[in-house]
Parts: C-alpha cells; structure tokens; sequence
C-alpha cells in the first residue's frame, strides 16, 4: 500500500510528464510540408545539447547519464527520453550538431568540399575538415563510440561520412572496394587514438596522418605529384 503523500507525488510526477508530452507534440507540420519546431521545444533542445556537453568535459561519456541531463536542463526526464531516445540519443545529436557546418559545406559550399572539385580533392578537403572536428571533440568521439558501439554503423553521422566517402573513393579509384575503404578510413577516427597521437605542440598531427593514409590507399593516380606536396606541407594549425 502507498499513503496519501506518495500517491500526491505520483500524481505530480504524471501531470509533469504530460505537460511535457503536450510540449513535445507541439512540433507541427508547417506550410512548406517540413516540421516546424515550437520555440520552447528548441530552447529545450538547446538545453539537453548543453548540458550533455558540460557533464562530458566534467567527466567523460561515463558522467553523461538521463537523470544527470535532465537536472541541468532543467526538464523533465520525459522529455529527454521522448526526444532523444537513450544516452546514446543523446551523443548522437551532439556529434551531428558538431558536424552541421561539414555536412553543410559537402552538400551546398564551395569546391574543393563542396560539388565541382575533383573527388580527390574533394575527399581531401573532407577528411581536413572531419579531422578538425575529430581533434577538437575526441571526448565526444569516445563516449559516442561506447555508448553506439552495437549499432555504429547505423548512427546517422557515421551513415552520412561513410556514404560521402565512398562516393569519392568510387569515383577517383572505381577498381578498389569503394565502401570498404571508407570504412577502413573512418576506423581511425578513434577518440582514444586522436587523444593519444596529438600532443598540445602538434594539434593538427592526426589530421595530417589520415591524410597520408588516404593517399596511400588510394595510389598515386594521375595527379600523384601534386598529392604528395600536399601530405607533405602542413595543415594548418590555426582554422
């Protein structure tokens, strides 16, 4: 049997889980066919991202719990589960927020990441820019490999990288196993790796690595002269 003050809270707890419920459904079809997200569903949103993002440089993908969300936010549990789905939801829109502008620039920007380059341009130029995002996030690379570790090759981010890569591979080399490779380029996208490979006077050394990588894998071809000066300056340290 429970008293009257349980039975309070959990009729509390409820009336909470609704309102937020009716906040979640608050995401309508707009006049152009797409989802027209409600100001305080963003705002909401925007929470969860942050405050999954302080709890991993406080601690580590080990600090980054539901309940531990929820409280900073400063919503209710509900919410995080509805909208992100588990812990590892969670990582996963964070990593695809930190990859916007990349994913951005390949579909829309200019050459040599955008459309118009030669596909070992191209692929270059992506590599350069995941290997940033790789370099400055390689906490959230790890808890994300942990926590997505059954189903990493369905985590959307991965999905996108993995089809843009060998799209180019196919394209530049069509004799190699284009998806392969990219699967094989992408493994070093390691957080653990990019931790331990990057001293603080180097910042962009696992950027250049994968860079020489690729071109390895790719051969010479008819432009080998001019790639090989490029794995051969520096990235810039500085972007």
């Amino acid at each position: 049997m429970t008293d009257g003050r349980t039975e309070q809270l959990d009729a509390t707890r409820d009336r909470t889980e609704q309102v937020d419920a009716s906040r979640e459904r608050a995401e309508r079809v707009g006049a152009g066919g797409g989802r027209v997200e409600r100001g305080d569903a963003a705002r909401n949103r925007v929470a969860v991202l942050r405050a999954t993002e302080r709890l991993l440089a406080e601690g580590g993908g080990d600090h980054v719990s539901i309940d531990r969300v929820a409280a900073l936010a400063g919503v209710g549990k509900g919410t995080v589960f509805r909208r992100f789905g588990s812990r590892a939801g969670l990582l996963q829109a964070l990593l695809e927020e930190r990859s916007k502008d990349l994913r951005e620039a390949v579909t829309d920007g200019p050459p040599p990441l955008g459309p118009g380059a030669p596909a070992r341009d191209r692929l270059l130029a992506f590599l350069d820019g995941l290997g940033a995002i790789a370099e400055g996030n390689a906490i959230l690379l790890a808890a994300h490999e942990q926590a997505c570790a059954e189903d990493k090759y369905d985590d959307p981010s991965y999905r996108s990288w993995h089809g843009h890569l060998s799209a180019l591979i196919g394209e530049a080399r069509p004799e190699l196993d284009a998806g392969f490779v990219a699967h094989a380029l992408l493994a070093v996208f390691d957080g653990a790796l990019i931790r331990q490979v990057t001293p603080p006077e180097d910042p962009r050394r696992f950027t250049r690595s994968v860079r020489s990588l690729a071109l390895a894998l790719l051969g010479d071809g008819e432009d080998g002269r001019h790639l090989r000066a490029e794995v051969a300056a520096r990235v810039p340290e500085d972007r």
